[in-house]
């Protein structure tokens, strides 16, 4: 950054600023804990003179401890791709009314947690449900290491709970289903094929003023070969949804790609497990009792409302931490 003309190439200049931003981000956290251990250790023997400081190394020790477990997140998030912005689209399951409202119960919690990380949210589409809820919702989740904490939520949610939408009262369990991934860098091309692709345009359901309403600028855009479907249509220019929904569709392909390169791009759809029982990675159970149990895992919290407000950090490095030792 100190040579001279560093400003001439604009784009290159901002790219290593980021980047040393980023490196920045990651270097002095374990800079300070190192510190902070050094203080501990001056305060520990001084506490073998003073009993009066035994509560202060007590509580420092606590404190540590925490940083460390905040630190933990970025050993464990090395995938090129973990440093990604996210797509997350959550699609209602078996359950009708009560899944599409469970549907927008796990996007208010998801909601809560990208406030508390500091993360942009932006929606690309919305449908929702005929009677509450939503039935699915796709968004752009903005943020660094995005996609790295949210690759552990992928995967069916199941809810059990009193049904408020059952005037007799009766236990229910609803099912709604998540998927994750990166948003493809400049430097990555995927190929789409226009005969391998329908194009639909409709009104817009969603918010937007009554131009977005009365004009065909929401898109749909089937992946033939794959029976990917992704769609746009919070922005007024139908170009610009477009151009929205093929990023979030190569996305999603190259996604697949990754994931198996030795099968065709429709098998993981086509052996996709269903929305219902026998396939949730997580179980949230607000009756007869409360808890939130992680099958991965194994992790099991009591405060389910606490979860529901976007504690999720959780249930995120009991899976990075599986991950990571399988």
């Amino acid at each position: 950054m100190a040579q001279p003309g560093f400003w001439e190439n604009r784009e290159k200049a901002q790219r290593l600023i980021r980047e040393l931003k980023g490196t920045k981000e990651m270097v002095d956290p374990w800079e300070r804990l190192e510190s902070e251990i050094a203080d501990l250790e001056e305060i520990a023997e001084l506490a073998g003179e003073d009993e009066s400081l035994a509560g202060e190394v007590v509580s420092e020790v606590q404190a540590l401890e925490e940083s460390l477990n905040s630190l933990e997140f970025s050993v464990m998030l090395s995938d090129p791709e973990d440093e990604k912005t996210a797509i997350l689209t959550i699609q209602a399951g078996a359950g009708g009314t009560e899944s599409c409202d469970w549907a927008e119960m796990l996007w208010r919690m998801y909601t809560h947690w990208c406030e508390e990380k500091g993360y942009a949210i932006r929606v690309l589409s919305l449908t929702p449900g005929e009677e509450a809820g939503i039935k699915s919702l796709a968004a752009i989740i903005t943020g660094r290491y995005a996609f790295g904490y949210l690759k552990a939520e992928r995967g069916v949610h199941r809810l059990v709970r009193i049904s408020p939408f059952d005037s007799s009262r009766r236990r229910h369990t609803s099912f709604a289903s998540i998927d994750v991934v990166p948003e493809l860098g400049d430097d990555i091309e995927v190929e789409i094929e226009e005969k391998d692709l329908r194009i639909d345009t409709y009104h817009s359901s969603g918010a937007g003023g009554q131009h977005v309403n009365v004009t065909d600028s929401a898109v749909r855009i089937t992946h033939l070969p794959t029976g990917i479907v992704v769609q746009c249509q919070n922005e007024r220019s139908q170009h610009k949804n477009r151009a929205l929904a093929l990023k979030v569709l190569k996305a999603r392909i190259y996604q697949l790609e990754l994931e198996d390169r030795k099968k065709k791009l429709a098998a993981r759809y086509d052996e996709q497990k269903k929305i219902e029982w026998g396939s949730q990675i997580r179980s949230y159970v607000f009756h007869p009792y409360s808890m939130v149990k992680d099958h991965r895992t194994g992790l099991t919290v009591g405060n389910i409302k606490g979860v529901m407000d976007g504690a999720l950090d959780q249930f995120i490095l009991e899976y990075l931490r599986m991950s990571c030792s399988s």
